[in-house]
């Protein structure tokens, strides 16, 4: 009978990640289609097949302007839920997010002290986003941590406390921007508006690497799940499992972050949505995430780039009225355990 069971779910996730690729792949397919100008789809599959035949109106949207951005909408929305399915899984807390927690702000004061320095066109941003995230989740973790523990309430209070500070230290450059302040301020919204193929490459490093580092400590973030002690007997340094977690999850926010600006929810939400579906085992959780994530943030972009054209709403703004409400209902629920 076990073996029976386990037969059935490895047939059931094999579906599901089957189901997320092909759903990834016609995600990617719609959404180059749509926007002010659509693009018939014979001219999408002939162009993607011979680029170096496109021309003409649809060929310069398509792979110039929309592939670019959609790809790049993908992998960031996969690099975030990453991100927060091992924030998640270090912290054992349901409400542990790069976003909430303060590791996305820190990433954005980090970004934006490299675009007022002027060192964005040496392609330092993701260095000055990853040491900002790193200090900020530091700081929430030496604020909220208590007799070895991490209380929801201390996370979510320290992650209030650090935000606000990085916040108030963003503003503050915002003022000192000058003629700037109007782009500052978009990009800080969240939005994959004006993107290039060198933001794809950027990016791409720091997604798929992070991404494969995350999968190899699928199995530590398991035994953790069972509590410290218990994963420590097991034969793992739960400290050091739980530090090396979080900076791979800096390191994908900080990417994410400087390519995109300010992206909140995925996170959270992902996460959430994927464990339901495929259970608890980040074997399957992390690359899952990862696809789920990438489907809902290029949904959302085209969705914001659609709404109200020709004029474009920040993605940002999107994933936070998707996501406040779910979090509120996760901090509902958990009571403040």
């Amino acid at each position: 009978m076990e073996i029976s069971a386990h037969s059935g779910q490895f047939k059931f996730r094999f579906v599901f990640f089957l189901l997320l690729v092909i759903l990834s792949f016609l995600t990617i397919f719609f959404s180059v289609a749509l926007g002010p100008v659509s693009i018939p789809f014979k001219q999408i599959v002939f162009d993607l097949i011979h680029p170096q035949n496109a021309k003409g109106v649809f060929g310069e949207i398509l792979l110039k302007i929309r592939l670019p951005r959609v790809l790049l909408g993908f992998l960031v929305g996969g690099t975030l839920a990453v991100a927060g399915a091992g924030l998640q899984g270090s912290l054992r807390n349901p409400l542990a997010d790069p976003y909430i927690i303060g590791t996305s702000s820190g990433a954005a004061l980090g970004a934006a002290v490299c675009f007022l320095l002027g060192f964005e066109q040496f392609h330092l941003v993701p260095v000055f986003a990853f040491v900002g995230a790193a200090l900020s989740i530091f700081a929430v973790l030496a604020l909220s941590r208590r007799k070895g523990e991490l209380p929801v309430t201390r996370v979510l209070l320290a992650g209030v406390v650090v935000g606000s500070l990085v916040w108030a230290l963003v503003t503050f450059l915002l003022t000192m921007s000058g003629k700037n302040i109007a782009k500052l301020v978009f990009w800080l919204m969240g939005s994959l508006n004006g993107r290039t193929w060198s933001d794809f490459f950027v990016l791409l490093p720091y997604a798929v690497g992070g991404t494969i580092f995350m999968m190899l400590l699928a199995y530590p973030l398991n035994l953790l799940t069972l509590g410290e002690e218990r994963a420590e007997s097991l034969g793992i340094h739960p400290e050091k499992i739980k530090l090396l977690i979080l900076l791979i999850s800096s390191l994908l926010t900080a990417a994410a972050v400087a390519v995109s600006g300010l992206i909140g929810f995925i996170g959270l939400i992902v996460p959430h949505a994927v464990r339901i579906l495929s259970g608890p085992d980040h074997r399957t959780l992390i690359p899952f995430s990862f696809l789920t994530g990438g489907i809902i943030l290029v949904w959302s972009d085209t969705f914001a780039r659609l709404v109200f054209q020709p004029a474009e709403l920040p993605v940002g703004v999107v994933t936070a009225l998707l996501g406040s409400p779910f979090f509120l209902y996760l901090l509902k629920r958990s009571q403040f355990a």
